[in-house]
């Protein structure tokens, strides 16, 4: 389950990503192992993100 900093963020992306970037969402799913939110986006799928259970973007590539 997600942190509700997790959700705030997810909201955030979620909406720069549909409204200003006009890109589709294809997954949004919790990494049980580490706690992350991780959302896959973009028409080719070329776009990922991992918010952290604080609720701060990951720069690690994936």
């Amino acid at each position: 389950m997600p942190t509700a900093a997790q959700l705030e963020s997810l909201y955030r992306v979620g909406y720069h990503l549909t409204y200003f970037m006009l890109q589709p969402i294809h997954l949004i799913c919790v990494d049980n192992r580490t706690g992350n939110v991780y959302i896959l986006a973009g028409y080719n799928e070329e776009l990922e993100f991992q918010i952290l259970p604080d609720g701060e973007l990951s720069d690690e590539p994936n």
